[in-house]
């Protein structure tokens, strides 16, 4: 029995830069990380570790680690009304996806985001989204990546994936599927999500919540809050928790994609980035690894 990929977001981590994340991920019990910011910089063109000039000695680094780069998350949204705000995604998206190749990663992370009210707009826009997927495909076919949007905001919920899918037919254009969004945001059941998405599906993002009520923010927590948003406008709250710890039926979402075969990523999403009241990486993150895996074995699998 092969075991579990078991990676992390750096969301978790916003005070890392990249030594942190290769040092204490391997040592935590991660086989890769998925990269969504270093030093809280999400623009990962714009961090100094991962100029072009560096990627021989990150590679290196990788492999004396025996560490992975899973992917990439970008923050590449393909919603945006402004033609020239679109255009620079692709231009983004052309370089991320250099980056990617450069550090052995095989996916970058996208959205679709926000789609318009019912009606003749709103199929505007998923045209738009789809014809936007099949261009960053093209992009990175020459460097074998693919482009994988994430059921994240208005495409938590599975039809309007659905419906978008049924646009695009591209082999480097896929899902990530965050487990917890439909099932937290649109109360979806998890088989119900899975049989939907499932062909589609390439890498899989994990997190636990409950439910609280509502209560008022910090103002560290507003301005959190407000640095998300202007990133990704789906961005949603949820009261997260330690993995394990919340209601999320985390055997039965592991059950449902081993029993399909799938043999992709298992990413841990601890959001510290975006809610900084969540207890440090050096304590959620050594947790995920062991969670899955006792997982695993409730499913037989």
């Amino acid at each position: 029995m092969t075991d579990l990929k078991i990676a992390f977001s750096t969301l978790a981590c916003p005070t890392w830069h990249w030594a942190d994340v290769v040092k204490h991920g391997a040592a935590f019990g991660y086989q890769g990380v998925e990269i969504r910011q270093l030093g809280g910089e999400t623009n990962l063109l714009a961090v100094t570790d991962l100029e072009p000039g560096q990627w021989p000695a990150r590679r290196r680094e990788l492999d004396a680690a025996d560490f992975q780069v899973a992917g990439l998350a970008a923050s590449i949204r393909l919603d945006y009304e402004d033609s020239a705000k679109l255009e620079e995604q692709f231009t983004i998206g052309s370089q991320y996806a250099k980056l990617a190749a450069a550090l052995g990663a095989t996916f970058i992370r996208v959205f679709g985001d926000i789609l318009p009210a019912e009606g003749l707009p709103r199929q505007a826009r998923l045209r738009q989204i789809a014809d936007g997927l099949k261009r960053l495909g093209d992009l990175g076919e020459p460097h074998g990546i693919d482009f994988l949007l994430e059921t994240h905001g208005d495409f938590s919920a599975s039809p309007p994936c659905v419906e978008l899918f049924a646009l695009v037919d591209h082999p480097r254009v896929g899902l990530v599927w965050d487990t917890h969004h439909p099932w937290r945001f649109f109360n979806e059941p998890l088989a119900e999500t899975w049989q939907a998405l499932k062909k589609w599906v390439r890498h899989t993002h994990w997190k636990d919540s409950v439910l609280l009520p509502e209560r008022p923010m910090t103002e560290e927590q507003r301005q959190a809050a407000i640095a998300a948003g202007a990133l990704m406008a789906g961005h949603r709250h949820a009261d997260y928790v330690l993995f394990g710890g919340g209601e999320f039926p985390a055997t039965e979402c592991l059950d449902l994609l081993l029993e399909a075969g799938y043999d992709g990523w298992h990413s841990l999403e601890w959001e510290k980035m975006w809610h900084p009241e969540l207890v440090d990486p050096e304590v959620a993150l050594p947790l995920f690894p062991g969670k899955l895996r006792d997982c695993r074995k409730l499913t037989g699998r």
